[in-house]
């Protein structure tokens, strides 16, 4: 079956098509995980949450806006839902950057154009380097930069999955780097 466009699905799972909700939930099944892991840093904690995410979409998807975007619409549910997870828990947790192979997805896009001072600095130094100050930001700072580079969302997606202004969200993500860039200066 061709992958169909999401208001197509949403509008034939209105219709009757039970089979077009269950396409919804796969598309969507591990890029909410994962972005509810980033929040969460649990992996159980997340595969619940990431559930509830899905019973929350099958609840109110017939008051969805077919004018909007589905996928910034059930990112916005997956935030609500990991911070109301949170709140309970009263803690914020911080997950690793590293893939699976051990490599850091934000190691390179931070990295400071001018060598080093010493050239000495292995990766792996610099990628505990880099989730030392990561793990320093405040969340509103690392959810922007998640998105951003781990996700490969627009700033107006981001915006909107946020349901933050544009330009709050771009000034936030100016002050992520900059201040990103200064802890890591501070400890090369």
């Amino acid at each position: 079956m061709p992958n169909l466009a999401d208001v197509q699905l949403v509008t034939r799972y209105l219709k009757g098509d039970e089979r077009a909700l269950e396409l919804l939930i796969q598309q969507y099944l591990k890029p909410l995980y994962s972005f509810v892991y980033r929040y969460v840093g649990n992996a159980r904690d997340a595969e619940d949450i990431t559930q509830e995410v899905f019973v929350r979409m099958w609840k109110h998807i017939k008051k969805f806006d077919l004018q909007r975007k589905f996928k910034t619409w059930i990112f916005s549910i997956a935030k609500n839902a990991a911070i109301d997870f949170l709140r309970k828990k009263k803690t914020i947790p911080f997950s690793e950057f590293e893939n699976e192979e051990g490599e850091n997805m934000l190691a390179e896009t931070f990295k400071d154009p001018s060598p080093l001072p010493d050239e000495v600095l292995e990766h792996k130094n610099l990628t505990q380097m880099l989730t030392s100050a990561m793990d320093k930001l405040s969340l509103k700072y690392r959810m922007i930069l998640f998105l951003r580079y781990n996700d490969h969302f627009t700033f107006q997606e981001i915006a909107n999955t946020l349901e933050e202004p544009l330009n709050t969200v771009k000034s936030r993500h100016r002050r992520a780097l900059i201040k990103l860039r200064q802890m890591l200066d501070k400890s090369a």
